[in-house]
């Protein structure tokens, strides 16, 4: 079953699209990275598949079967915004019960012991708790709903490192327990590569690379040797991204199939989550190499 699935998902605003033609098959069971500049179109992507937003082109369907947007689907996905709609005058108690009224499924007693659990205390008005601490409310806000899938929207952005570092393992301690489906937007790459299995990267409102961690990363590879046989090197591999440095070059390539041995001259050196993201995310021009510039395409991580 896919969580998420998209064909030919397009949504304009005004003149600029936020996305364009994303195509997308996101299998359940995964903690998934969604990965992105500013303005690559991951907010729109979520908002579309959580039905706060409605695709000029194309279609989205949620857990198998479902609309976005659709009663069903609704009843089954829980949201959390970078900007989480906490009332900071009311207190943790009133949160719970202003949300309890709003949702069809509730379960107070998970939320009331869990904020127990991170010493969250019921009566202090949500103003007065840190930010790491209204992170956590938002969290159990939507926990409590008892998702299938839950998505998030760049809830580390406000968290100093100790706080995202919490957020994360009571996200993961929640995952285990529930074996939820999560889709997390984020820019901070450390943190998703302690914690994400999946991996899409969004650039210019299209999918740059979706697929599974382990397999993306075994299937590209970096070489370092002399700058001046990088073009010759790259007219024979699919080179997703290179620099030079001196004398040295760098590139990183894709495998079709079982990685070759390196070039004479070359060393190969296995790739990060990191340094595979940037160089999807990178101006295809700057590496400056002949021959086209490789996709990966989703599921598997195996090229295309």
């Amino acid at each position: 079953m896919n969580v998420i699935e998209t064909a030919g998902l397009s949504k304009r605003y005004g003149r600029t699209w936020a996305l364009r033609d994303a195509a997308l098959a996101i299998p359940a069971g995964y903690v998934v990275a969604l990965v992105g500049p500013n303005g690559a179109g991951k907010t729109t992507l979520l908002h579309i598949s959580v039905g706060l937003a409605w695709p000029t082109a194309g279609q989205v369907t949620v857990l198998g079967i479902e609309p976005a947007g659709s009663p069903a689907a609704l009843d089954q996905i829980a949201f959390v915004a970078q900007d989480a709609p906490l009332y900071r005058n009311l207190s943790v108690a009133d949160m719970l019960h202003l949300t309890r009224n709003l949702n069809r499924r509730w379960d107070q007693q998970r939320a009331e012991a869990r904020l127990g659990e991170l010493s969250i205390p019921l009566e202090r008005k949500v103003g007065k708790l840190s930010s790491g601490q209204q992170a956590q409310l938002a969290l159990t806000l939507a926990l409590a709903r008892r998702p299938r899938l839950l998505v998030l929207d760049e809830p580390l952005a406000s968290l100093d490192p100790l706080a995202r570092h919490d957020f994360m393992a009571s996200l993961m301690a929640a995952v285990a327990e529930d074996g939820l489906s999560v889709v997390l937007s984020s820019h901070v790459i450390a943190d998703l590569e302690r914690v994400a299995d999946y991996l899409i990267v969004l650039s210019h409102g299209q999918v740059q690379v979706a697929g599974e961690v382990e397999g993306l990363l075994a299937c590209h590879r970096t070489l370092t040797g002399p700058a001046a046989a990088a073009d010759d090197v790259a007219q024979r591999l699919a080179v997703v991204y290179a620099r030079r440095a001196g004398t040295v070059a760098h590139l990183l390539v894709r495998n079709n199939g079982a990685a070759a041995p390196a070039p004479t001259g070359w060393e190969a050196h296995p790739v990060g989550l990191e340094e595979l993201v940037l160089a999807y995310l990178r101006d295809p021009g700057a590496a400056a190499l002949p021959g086209p510039r490789p996709r990966v395409t989703q599921d598997s991580g195996i090229p295309a």
